[in-house]
């Protein structure tokens, strides 16, 4: 893969043969580099992220109609309740798949020439992880195109903050979804196995299609110990327009342990590639 060079306040300088130096790009446009690579098959192909839309708008159309009293005194609408969950949901699968494109990369030896390259190898990761934040800002904005004129109360400055607590959630779960790849190198069963087996109990937990009130109380337990939950509960919040300092702190908390946990974890899988 070839790279630009850039100059930026974090360029180190690396010696040559001759004992001269060459500027090289720092950190930060390594990630940058990585991060426009990976973007640029979804400006070229920005018809794959409707596509992949497809499931939750289903999902939309199905579960809804059947939840008409869960807002009830609230705000008003099942949507409200609704949509942001399904939003959630789209961002978790969508960047837990990415993963999948890490290893079709290392089977036809794209990763293996990006590792000899100049690149710092946790830039890598990071650019990749990063990269998750555009698809995910676009499935918010089709989702809310679709529901807005049916009974659903828009309001922008907390779709805004939602998205920002989204957004770091895709990073983390993106970063995630490559260490998986990266451990699962060879073995692609072993990716689909592990991804699929985590995927619907986070999912089913955090409360996205059911509440969980009035649920068994082992099963409440397991809800407060996933990070999801708290993000789900920030992003109802700021969806129906309010801003309970408490829950959105805990949206966040939520989502930068998941950014946290997916960063380190992937760095240091990426460290270890080879």
């Amino acid at each position: 893969m070839s790279t630009t060079t850039m100059s930026t306040p974090t360029a180190t300088s690396a010696p040559t043969s001759d004992g001269s130096a060459v500027r090289r790009p720092g950190f930060v446009a390594d990630t940058l580099n990585v991060m426009n690579r990976e973007l640029k098959p979804v400006w070229r192909e920005p018809m794959a992220v409707i596509f992949a839309m497809i499931q939750p708008l289903v999902f939309l159309g199905l579960f809804a109609p059947l939840l008409p009293d869960l807002a009830a005194g609230s705000s008003g609408s099942a949507l409200q309740w609704f949509v942001p969950g399904i939003v959630a949901m789209t961002c978790l699968m969508g960047a837990s798949f990415t993963g999948a494109n890490l290893m079709e990369e290392m089977q036809t030896g794209s990763h293996e020439r990006q590792l000899v390259s100049p690149l710092r190898r946790p830039a890598l990761l990071v650019g990749r992880a990063l990269k998750e934040v555009v698809p995910m800002l676009m499935q918010v904005v089709i989702i809310l195109a679709v529901v807005t004129p049916f009974s659903f109360d828009l309001h922008p400055l907390g779709v805004l903050v939602g998205a920002a607590i989204l957004g770091l959630f895709s990073i983390g779960v993106g970063a995630l979804s490559f260490a998986l790849a990266l451990a699962s190198k060879g073995q692609d069963w072993m990716f689909w196995t592990v991804q699929q087996t985590l995927l619907f109990p986070v999912l089913l937990l955090a409360g996205v299609l059911l509440p969980i009130e009035g649920a068994p109380r082992w099963l409440q337990v397991a809800s407060d110990l996933n990070p999801m939950t708290y993000v789900v509960e920030a992003v109802r919040a700021l969806f129906a327009g309010t801003y309970p300092a408490d829950t959105v702190a805990a949206g966040f908390a939520g989502a930068a342990v998941v950014a946290a946990l997916g960063l380190v974890v992937g760095v240091r899988a990426m460290r270890r590639s080879s």
